[in-house]
């Protein structure tokens, strides 16, 4: 089906791909194969000291250490994304902004699709065409494109 807009929600599990134009929807799932969750670091107090365990922020995982992006995960997801020409990318954490610079390294006719990147907690697919179709909507009237609505 050829669409103008998509709405990805992705964490670092899963991606929710929905491509749609005025009258249908086509959704795909995908699911990371990364089992993989990167810890180390330092123990005891000292881990709080330099940003690791619990309270840490920024690239670390909760357990220590830092996170790795699962660059092959990021790449399904762009292949899904192939042909559109405008995509909105949702979720609750980290994960969209590191597809977003996957893309502007790895993916460059995906990442310049991409207009906007939005939190977004568990919304259903449902929900989520919703909110990207106003969305859509008022960034489509701003950029005085009204054809493609």
């Amino acid at each position: 089906m050829p669409t103008f807009h998509a709405v990805v929600w992705m964490d670092r599990r899963e991606a929710h791909v929905l491509k749609f134009d005025r009258e249908h929807v086509e959704s795909e799932s995908i699911k990371s194969r990364s089992h993989h969750k990167a810890t180390g670091g330092h123990v005891g107090s000292h881990q709080l000291m330099h940003g690791r365990g619990p309270a840490a922020s920024g690239n670390h995982s909760p357990e220590g250490g830092h996170s790795s992006t699962d660059e092959n995960f990021y790449h399904e997801v762009a292949q899904a994304l192939q042909g559109v020409r405008e995509i909105l990318v949702t979720g609750p954490a980290q994960a969209k902004d590191e597809f977003r610079t996957y893309c502007q390294h790895h993916e460059k006719d995906i990442a310049s699709a991409i207009v906007d990147v939005v939190s977004a907690d568990h919304p259903t697919d449902r929900q989520l065409v919703a909110m990207a179709r106003q969305y859509f909507l008022k960034h489509d009237q701003n950029a005085g494109d009204p054809t493609q609505r």
